[in-house]
């Protein structure tokens, strides 16, 4: 029985190409399969384009089906971003400023679709760079350079609420304004340092003047203090003197200075007695009296 090569080889060619046929048609499903579905990541929002149109529809994180070729999804990040430069303005008194700033903003995901189809992803160029700047140099504008020194944080308030004014409408949320730091002309660091110098030499005089005003005036006190005491120390005895004085003159009866006058007698009699010994019985000399004389009676009537 002959063997017809012919025929084996056609039907071999028909059998290959039916399953090159199948595998076209399993790849294209595949490639179908994989473009009719997308996955936005966290904290992005995914703009669907329609053959280049911007759809007024996102996407929120996750899965999502989509028509295969005919539509793409951009994810776009609503994450808080930071936007750091340097800035460079004049003070109120004509003083040159330069600065490092930093912005921490973020895309509103309702805003994200009108965002993509005016400005595209760049927008941290387009938009927020030049609003920054701008709003930074006219701040600036309104203070002098010591004032931005000392109101840092109310400069920085004013800057971010110009900052809002200038980009919420396009769904630009700024989260936070920081000025990092103010750099000014070494003429003016100079002078600064100069004041704060005269300042404190100021400060140094008046506290050492306070000092001496306060001791002089504690010393004072203290001597006023000790005036009053010792016054007060003499009316005090001197009070007590005369309690002393008034009970002593109480207690002086008759018999209490008769009887002193007996116990300082001396045993001679007195020379002449009167009726002015105020009832007392005898008259006592003083200590010093001469103890030979003798006494004598009665009153002397002639010779």
């Amino acid at each position: 029985m002959a063997i017809d090569i012919r025929e084996i080889n056609k039907n071999t060619h028909k059998s290959n190409t039916k399953w090159i046929k199948w595998a076209v048609a399993g790849v294209a499903a595949l490639i179908v399969a994989m473009n009719s579905f997308t996955i936005v990541p966290a904290g992005h929002t995914g703009v669907v384009l329609t053959m280049g149109e911007v759809s007024k529809t996102s996407y929120d994180a996750g899965f999502h089906f989509k028509a295969p070729f005919v539509q793409r999804v951009e994810p776009v990040s609503n994450k808080i971003q930071v936007y750091e430069t340097p800035a460079s303005a004049v003070s109120k008194d004509l003083q040159t400023v330069s600065s490092n700033i930093a912005v921490n903003y973020r895309l509103v995901a309702a805003s994200t679709p009108k965002m993509y189809e005016e400005v595209g992803t760049d927008y941290k160029t387009v938009l927020i760079a030049p609003v920054v700047q701008e709003c930074m140099k006219s701040a600036t504008a309104k203070y002098t350079a010591e004032q931005l020194i000392t109101e840092r944080q109310a400069v920085g308030d004013e800057v971010k609420a110009a900052l809002d004014l200038k980009l919420n409408d396009y769904g630009i949320f700024i989260e936070k304004f920081n000025i990092v730091n103010f750099d000014f002309s070494e003429e003016f660091n100079n002078a600064i340092e100069a004041k704060q110098v005269a300042e404190q030499n100021l400060l140094k005089t008046e506290t050492e003047q306070k000092q001496v005003r306060v001791i002089a005036q504690t010393d004072a006190d203290k001597k006023v203090i000790a005036a009053k005491a010792e016054a007060e120390a003499i009316l005090a005895e001197a009070q007590a003197q005369a309690d002393a004085n008034k009970l002593l003159e109480e207690s002086l009866t008759d018999k209490v200075i008769a009887y002193n006058q007996i116990q300082r007698w001396n045993g001679v009699m007195p020379k002449v007695t009167s009726g002015d010994s105020s009832g007392l019985l005898i008259n006592v000399p003083l200590d010093d009296a001469p103890a030979n004389t003798q006494p004598t009676t009665g009153s002397t009537e002639g010779n």
